[in-house]
């Protein structure tokens, strides 16, 4: 599932390059999720970690409601207000992955995003 191609740097951050799905694999697309709880309250003025780990549950959800997990991701998108906040997202990331193989990423700075909150992710996963 993992491609790293020739002529290319090491990533600079918690991604691969490129991931290539398995034949027959269902794919799932996971819409932006927002650091909004459970009840539906948005964390905006909230610690970006705070924001981040709020996301990255969110996506936990998406995924076990699909029948998948982290180590079925294939593609991220990461979209934070600030793109002074990628370190700190990344070391977030890193750690919510643990041993999982990381997806491909891209992370995107905007100039604001819904209920004023940090930051947004999509993912899309590959489920065998």
């Amino acid at each position: 599932m993992t491609d790293h191609p020739a002529g290319l740097n090491r990533p600079g951050g918690h991604y691969r390059h490129t991931v290539t799905v398995p034949a027959g694999a269902r794919t799932v697309h996971i819409s932006g999720q927002l650091p909004v709880t459970p009840d539906g309250q948005p964390l905006a003025g909230r610690p970006f970690a705070e924001q981040a780990g709020r996301v990255l549950a969110n996506l936990d959800a998406c995924l076990a409601a699909a029948g998948a997990n982290r180590e079925h991701l294939t593609k991220v998108r990461v979209y934070v207000t600030d793109i002074g906040d990628w370190p700190a997202f990344d070391r977030v990331y890193a750690d919510w992955l643990g041993p999982c193989p990381p997806p491909a990423r891209a992370v995107v700075g905007v100039a604001s995003l819904h209920h004023g909150v940090r930051v947004e992710i999509e993912a899309e996963a590959a489920i065998p």
